[in-house]
């Protein structure tokens, strides 16, 4: 069998399987190492569920919370307290979030008791809510919630390497919905000021990352402006702050033709940045180490988390990125009278730039009414198809994983073992659990992969699984022959000459 696994990826089976396990009834268990943990026996409350199913892939009502945080935090000494740049963002987002508020307004509840309300801290500071800070969500001209932790920092009494945040959210009527956790974020004493070395990578910037930018002013923290994309337009805020790819590019190229390359970042690269919310780029920048508000040009080496740079407009006579008050503008440099490779900058045009980490948390109560957490939250990163035939085994691997999860391939339950918080097993469903006759399968089917809790909650995710026809249907090979006799002979035959078209491109790709 072919398998494609990655993130939004998918995983590949040949449909052919012997109709005879194609189902085994409404029965399916999860197994932990002590023994079976729970079943669903009952046909109809199975059948319920599936209806249940349908309707959400027919209309999901997913709610996600995203959380946004840099993959560096310098430490604090003493009693200066070095708040983190950029500040830790929350999105909430999804039709989930009304049809919540929808129900607990049917509960008289009122409006007040759908109001969301969190609290964001490190890992470290365990259920001490006082030690962590207050999140009030803010709903955006897009109906999103928003909100940032501005206040947070860790200690120099905090000696561990790499840490996670905590975000614990609520309801303003008591009523908990779960604990979410960022990426694992390293811990760093100052900006390295040596040059750095691709031997050590973890400082280092590599094409395709997510960055951003911000710019202080006089080294004001007051006056920390981020750039952002409000409106289809590049501006510096003072609130919001938005994750930009960092391509590297061939500097040959022509603007139109602008193909993205692998490796690290190296000062004098020319790069592009598309805003990974909107997809809206700048134009093709050259990137510049900047010391002491000077842009060096005969620098190349790698880029470091939170160095000074700057970005000059490729092609431009010394215009360079730069921003006013709240606007992005161009700003054009002056040569420098003693050094012949340095240009000067303007305090506008002097950006920090830092690499930046985003998770998102994905779940659905619309098939019950859920009181418990619905955390933890899991999250598939990979797949990995084993066997084939009868015996054809699909693990799931992430993170946040427990024994009352069940995988579902689309409207199909699978039956589900549960391995480790990293890892799931499963029986790869027959093609006709999907109410299709595998041996007519003329083209590859391809279903949503979906983990549902024992109590209804749905977690959705990028991932898919997708059934290819047999390869009987090769060029040169013989269809198969068992067509029902009152089937349309010309319909069958554009299929047949369809399957072999299809099939044919497929084994190409």
């Amino acid at each position: 069998p072919t398998r494609q696994a990655g993130q939004g990826g998918c995983s590949r089976l040949p449909a052919r399987r012997r109709a005879g396990r194609a189902r085994r009834g409404a029965r399916f268990w999860c197994y932990s190492a002590g023994g079976p943990l729970s079943c669903r026996s009952n046909p109809y409350q199975t059948n319920l569920l599936r209806d249940g199913v349908r309707r959400y892939l027919q209309l999901p009502a997913d709610q996600s919370v995203l959380i946004l945080h840099a993959k560096v935090a310098q430490k604090s000494y003493g009693n200066e307290k070095r708040f983190f740049c950029p500040p830790p963002c929350v999105y909430l987002s999804g039709p989930g979030w009304k049809l919540k508020q929808e129900q607990i307004k049917a509960r008289d509840l009122g409006e007040a008791g759908f109001r969301v309300c969190g609290y964001m801290g490190l890992d470290s500071m365990g259920n001490n809510l006082m030690e962590t800070q207050k999140l009030s969500f803010e709903e955006q001209p897009d109906a999103k919630g928003f909100s940032c932790a501005k206040a947070l920092y860790i200690s120099d009494a905090d000696k561990r390497k790499h840490f996670r945040l905590v975000l614990k959210l609520f309801f303003s009527n008591g009523q908990e919905i779960g604990t979410f956790h960022s990426k694992l974020i390293k811990v760093i004493s100052k900006p390295s000021q040596k040059k750095q070395s691709l031997k050590n990578t973890d400082l280092c910037i590599s094409s395709g990352s997510k960055v951003s930018l911000f710019n202080r002013l006089r080294s004001q923290t007051v006056s920390t402006r981020y750039l952002s994309v409000e409106g289809g337009a590049f501006i510096a805020s003072a609130r919001q702050w938005a994750a930009f790819t960092l391509h590297l590019a061939d500097e040959h190229c022509a603007r139109s033709e602008f193909p993205p390359r692998e490796g690290y970042i190296h000062y004098g690269s020319v790069v592009q940045l598309v805003c990974t919310a909107t997809g809206i780029t700048l134009p093709p920048l050259i990137i510049r180490k900047v010391t002491k508000q000077y842009a060096l040009l005969d620098v190349d080496e790698p880029i470091s988390q939170l160095h000074k740079c700057a970005f000059q407009f490729q092609g431009s006579d010394r215009m360079y990125l730069c921003l006013s008050t709240e606007k992005v503008i161009q700003f054009q440099a002056s040569p420098c009278p003693k050094e012949a490779n340095w240009e000067l900058l303007n305090d506008g045009s002097c950006w920090t730039i830092i690499g930046t980490e985003t998770v998102e948390y994905t779940f659905s109560e619309s098939l019950a009414c859920v009181c418990e957490p619905v955390s933890p939250v899991p999250l598939i990163t990979a797949l990995q198809l084993t066997g084939g035939g009868d015996v054809a085994m699909l693990e799931v691997q992430g993170e946040y994983f427990h024994a009352h999860l069940k995988v579902w391939f689309g409207d199909v339950e699978a039956e589900t073992m549960y391995r480790s918080p990293k890892s799931l097993m499963c029986v790869v469903p027959d093609v006709s659990a999907f109410g299709s006759d595998w041996r007519w399968l003329r083209y590859p089917i391809t279903v949503p992969l979906l983990l549902i809790r024992d109590d209804g909650l749905i977690y959705s995710s990028s991932f898919t699984f997708t059934y290819t026809p047999e390869q009987s249907f090769i060029p040169g090979q013989q269809v198969l022959s068992d067509v029902p006799q009152d089937s349309d002979k010309l319909l069958d035959s554009i299929h047949q000459e369809f399957t072999r078209t299809n099939f044919h491109l497929f084994m190409q790709s």
